[in-house]
């Protein structure tokens, strides 16, 4: 068997246990929302990640809602049995200012106090939690009351848009809203789709040229 066929075998085997599904959203702020399920209890790979993410878990009839930050490298989890987990990944930039990214960074997880078992506490308001298919109302929600905010600056500098701010300004609200440099935002990024790429079938050697083909880029400089 080659190393190429070996890793997916693997990868293949690993997933199994869990079963995951995803939707799109229109919502701004908002890149995707997925849900999952486990059958049994084994360990997942949890690959570097640039998003900030809501995740609503409901394991030996209790929940609760978490907030993650971005991972820098990638991890081994222990991911228990019959497990059922909702979440909700933010477009990069996006994060609430109590609880900003680079805080949670690197598995350092916030889990809020449940107020029963379908609400929480947040900000002194006890919130539902959200569903699959409502994820945008309760996003919409906590917009409104400038609980989840969005950097501009992060889309800018993503964009290459030119700006007024310096580049050291840049970097320091890129940092801020994201909890990453932007220089470990492009890593994480060329490490997902390696990871993505090869769970796919593609082949080694297809990948590492790709990812070197990426232009080294810097954020985006002032106007002049």
């Amino acid at each position: 068997m080659t190393t190429q066929a070996s890793l997916n075998e693997t990868m293949q085997r690993k997933s199994e246990f869990i079963h995951f599904e995803d939707r799109a959203s229109d919502h701004p702020f908002v890149e995707k929302v997925w849900r999952c399920h486990s059958d049994r209890a084994d360990t997942i790979l949890s690959i570097a990640a640039n998003n900030f993410e809501v995740a609503i878990t409901w394991l030996g009839g209790k929940s609760f809602l978490t907030l993650r930050g971005p991972e820098t490298t990638a991890t081994t989890l222990d991911c228990p049995a019959d497990g059922e987990w909702i979440g909700i990944r933010f477009k990069v930039g996006t994060f609430m200012p109590r609880f900003l990214p680079g805080s949670l960074r690197d598995h350092k997880d916030v889990t809020l106090p449940p107020a029963t078992g379908h609400s929480f506490w947040l900000n002194g308001s006890a919130l539902e939690y959200p569903d699959f298919d409502n994820a945008e109302t309760f996003v919409k929600r906590l917009a409104k009351f400038r609980i989840l905010s969005r950097d501009p600056i992060v889309d800018d500098t993503l964009l290459r848009r030119p700006g007024e701010l310096c580049l050291r300004s840049v970097q320091r609200h890129f940092l801020r809203s994201t909890g990453v440099p932007y220089v470990t935002f492009r890593q994480i990024e060329r490490a997902r789709y390696a990871t993505n790429s090869l769970r796919e079938g593609v082949s080694i050697l297809d990948v590492v040229s790709s990812v070197w083909s990426w232009p080294r880029t810097r954020p985006r400089l002032p106007a002049s």
